[in-house]
């Protein structure tokens, strides 16, 4: 079969390795060490796992080559599938605060028809996300990030046109329908293109593309909150289509990935994949040769696979259960940890003394540039930082920070006026509220955005990747549905006491990381079945390998209490 009917543009002719042949990637010699002496500037080091690295080392990528810079562009496809999500989570709190749409509406600025409104996007998530699993495993993801970026646009026309508030709730479903296809497939496409050494920075990045859509759309709405016609919020509504016709153009370029050509029988497409894109072209390639087998050994293509209802893998099994552990901690807390609050940054401003239409929206870029610049951080530094430690102490800083803005947003209710101006006096605390904000978002964006697109992919087989993602997406549309739907109505009641439900969140948060957390940073996809099948995943995922290294960075051997013969 020529993949370049698939559009993938990967002569499978040529990679120089056999799909029926076994194939027997070199394993590190196991010593107790002795090569320390006899090789001069050798040195021990620890490592997750010693064949990967040994792999790494002996098989470096070129990473500004042709096929590289074509990897790059395909996760940035994938980076625009995150952009439309990012997007909508800045547009909807903007322009539910403009003076065009409050008038054209009928609606405040908080309260149930806000609430509605908003929540309808994550409705429409949830429901569509167990069809957009169908969607990726069946067709390719691919074919699924192309159907949900025409979903969006859909979706975005009918909300730009919109006259009355039921026309407007049902374009926000289908928007949020539109954006479960597409990030169901987009991380598990990501996940599985990129090479293991660079998969968090891959994946982080694709993630990142919620700052890539949040941060253009508080610009456009700063910008049109000058204009006093009703193309104030219809022009940064119909705008949220850009980066779907981004993806709608490019995707029929890009290879497809080599996991789910595996799974689907196309095996001499998926090793074509990993010569031309992990081995630059070499099909001796000591880090292509242990990912051939691993996918190999690793996709079963058992019954219950194939039934898009059937998630019995993930409750019924003891590998299972501890996958979808990890799923479930990180989409919970990934929207549960305060951060829903930027929903409604415009209720928020006003409680601290922030008062303006322009104000808020300038603060609310503020906000979004200096929270991509934390995810940014988190990125680069996202293969190199243990996930689990990061999770853990990065959410107990977000909890201090939510209490520091809790406290000193508290003591402002006393310099609010009754017309609800903010008395001089109380502008300080007011400033030290908003810092503290702004601090809790960075900190939040450093510790949770990269790690949202990771650990969900991660945590899942090929086989089960695409259905995970999707339960993913319900729990998120779940916890993003009471974020919308109840912080208005919080903030409208009980004001900033609404934060204080966050830091003890945040807390309980820090402590089933810390039990619970399954560190997956150092191993390749497949390796981590090793982990979650052990008795305590924990524990097992914690284990290194020791090696010795040369000085030219070669792995000589694994270091082993007793070699065994």
């Amino acid at each position: 079969m020529s993949s370049e009917k698939h559009g993938d543009f990967v002569d499978e002719t040529n990679h120089g390795i056999s799909p029926s042949e076994d194939i027997h990637y070199p394993v590190v010699a196991e010593g107790t060490g002795k090569t320390l002496d006899e090789k001069a500037g050798a040195k021990a080091k620890e490592v997750h796992n010693a064949e990967l690295f040994a792999a790494v080392q002996d098989s470096p990528i070129e990473r500004w080559s042709k096929n590289s810079i074509k990897l790059y562009f395909a996760v940035f496809v994938g980076f625009c599938c995150a952009c439309a999500n990012g997007y909508d989570a800045s547009l909807i709190g903007s322009i539910t605060a403009m003076p065009a749409f409050m008038a054209e509406f009928g609606t405040e600025i908080d309260g149930s028809e806000i609430s509605i409104i908003s929540s309808l996007y994550s409705v429409g998530s949830i429901v569509t996300a167990p069809f957009a699993a169908v969607i990726s495993d069946r067709f390719g993801r691919r074919w699924a990030m192309f159907s949900g970026g025409w979903v969006i646009i859909v979706g975005a026309i009918i909300a730009c046109t919109a006259s009355t508030v039921a026309q407007l709730t049902v374009a926000r479903f289908i928007l949020g329908s539109g954006i479960a296809i597409m990030t169901v497939a987009a991380p598990a496409y990501v996940i599985e293109i990129a090479p293991a050494h660079w998969r968090g920075r891959c994946t982080g990045f694709y993630n990142c593309g919620w700052f890539g859509g949040s941060i253009p759309a508080a610009l456009v709405t700063f910008g049109t909150s000058y204009m006093t016609s009703n193309w104030s919020w219809r022009l940064p509504l119909l705008l949220q289509c850009f980066t779907c016709f981004i993806v709608i153009a490019s995707v029929w370029f890009l290879p497809e990935s080599p996991r789910f050509l595996m799974a689907n029988d196309r095996e001499e497409e998926a090793i074509a994949f990993l010569v031309k894109y992990h081995g630059n072209g070499n099909p001796a390639s000591r880090l292509v040769l242990l990912e051939v087998e691993e996918m190999k050994e690793n996709i079963k293509l058992d019954s219950y696979d194939k039934v898009w209802w059937d998630y019995r893998p993930m409750i019924f099994t003891h590998n299972g259960r501890w996958r979808f552990g990890q799923i479930i901690m990180i989409s919970v807390f990934g929207q549960f940890s305060g951060n829903g609050l930027g929903y409604f940054n415009a209720a928020i401003f006003n409680l601290i003394g922030v008062t303006t239409t322009a104000q808020q929206l300038g603060y609310n870029v503020l906000n979004s540039v200096l929270s991509a610049i934390g995810a940014g951080v988190g990125v680069r530094f996202s293969d190199k930082m243990p996930r689990r430690t990061v999770l853990v102490w990065g959410t107990v800083v977000c909890s201090l920070l939510l209490a520091i803005n809790g406290g000193t947003s508290t003591g402002l209710r006393k310099y609010v006026l009754a017309d609800g101006t903010l008395q001089d006096a109380g502008k300080s605390l007011g400033q030290t509220a908003l810092a503290f904000y702004f601090l809790f978002n960075v900190i939040y964006s450093f510790t949770y955005t990269p790690l949202q697109g990771i650990i969900p992919a991660e945590a899942l087989d090929t086989n089960l990747r695409a259905k995970g993602l999707a339960a993913s997406g319900i729990i998120v549309g779940l916890f993003g549905f009471v974020n919308q739907f109840a912080g208005p109505i919080a903030l409208h009641n009980i004001g900033t006491n609404y934060v204080w439900v966050f830091v003890a969140w945040d807390m309980c948060e820090a402590v089933l990381w810390y039990i619970f957390g399954v560190e997956s940073q150092g191993r390749t996809l497949e390796q981590l079945d090793w982990v979650y099948n052990q008795p305590k995943p924990v524990q097992a995922s914690q284990k290194v390998d020791k090696v010795v290294v040369q000085a030219d960075g070669k792995v000589t051997e694994k270091i082993v209490e007793e070699v065994e013969h």
